[in-house]
């Protein structure tokens, strides 16, 4: 028999403006102890030099992290230009030098290839698994890779500001899956003159903005404290995109069994994906057919 979790079966997200210095894991490591919450986990990891929004999924939320990591986001980032380093950020060792710099016309015109659906190859050190591996312990013992593209949405691509010849500040809105490092460094090299990132802070993703977040001292002033618990928010915000339906209440006693169960006529047509309610509050998310929600996923949140 395994060992129990200890904690408190709490379920919701918490939104933390994630400072630099510090890894994704670290901040959810900080909020399960924060909320003495049994589960967390967090939906899209930020690189540890990376500010911004990280939302972090307690309890049944951690169900629903799909839907947050499939949503589009921002980021507001500066590139270096002039150099390429072998990490493609600020933290690498410098590979490649130049000493042109674009105008600011010429820049604006490259972004437009980066906008639409892309294929991006993700950077060396990264998290992606080469040969069931993680490329960046490959990276760190010195070793060249071949990694393979992967697609990418991008929404859009403004430049922000020229602060001055050597930087470029922009901001990004794309789907799942994107390294703004690989924008830079593709940029760069688009551009002629090499490129990496110099700062980078995630805005929002999905329905959670870094505005709203709590900072790590926050957290920690209001720990284990019902004051923390009123920042916490509801698992459903994350299903916002998908149709809801209201289940009956024989409905939600099925559905929470993991059987398919009775729901009531809504947004939702035959075969999409949609989730039940009852009395407010989540029961399943799953596939909708003739009248019933048949579950993937079963939300047990305190009924």
């Amino acid at each position: 028999m395994g060992r129990r979790r200890k904690g408190r079966d709490i379920s919701g997200w918490l939104v933390v403006d994630k400072p630099a210095g510090i890894t994704s894991t670290a901040v959810v490591n900080k909020v399960r102890w924060a909320m003495d919450a049994k589960k967390a986990g967090h939906a899209g990891t930020l690189d540890p030099e990376a500010t911004g929004v990280l939302a972090v999924a307690l309890g049944e939320a951690t169900k629903t992290v799909p839907y947050i990591t499939d949503a589009l986001k921002t980021y507001e980032f500066t590139v270096r230009l002039g150099q390429a380093t072998n990490t493609d950020d600020a933290e690498g060792e410098v590979i490649q030098e130049a000493d042109t710099r674009p105008e600011d016309n010429a820049i604006k015109e490259a972004l437009n290839a980066f906008i639409g659906d892309i294929e991006q190859v993700p950077p060396q050190f990264s998290a992606v698994r080469i040969d069931g591996e993680r490329a960046y312990k490959r990276a760190r013992d010195g070793e060249a890779m071949d990694i393979a593209a992967r697609p990418l949405f991008v929404e859009s691509l403004l430049m922000l500001e020229r602060p001055d010849a050597d930087h470029v500040t922009l901001e990004m809105v794309c789907g799942k899956g994107g390294y703004v490092r690989s924008v830079a460094r593709d940029l760069g090299e688009a551009l002629g003159c090499f490129g990496h990132v110099r700062e980078l802070r995630r805005i929002w993703s999905g329905p959670f903005e870094a505005a709203d977040g709590l900072s790590i001292a926050e957290i920690d002033r209001m720990a284990k404290s019902p004051e923390l618990d009123e920042h916490l928010i509801p698992l459903e915000e994350a299903l916002a995109d998908l149709p809801e339906l209201r289940a009956t209440a024989e409905g939600a006693t099925r559905l929470r069994n993991g059987n398919p169960g009775m729901v009531m006529a809504g947004d939702a047509e035959y075969g999409d994906e949609a989730w039940a309610s009852y009395d407010g509050r989540a029961v399943a998310i799953g596939i909708y057919r003739s009248g019933e929600l048949h579950p993937s996923r079963v939300l047990n949140i305190g009924n």
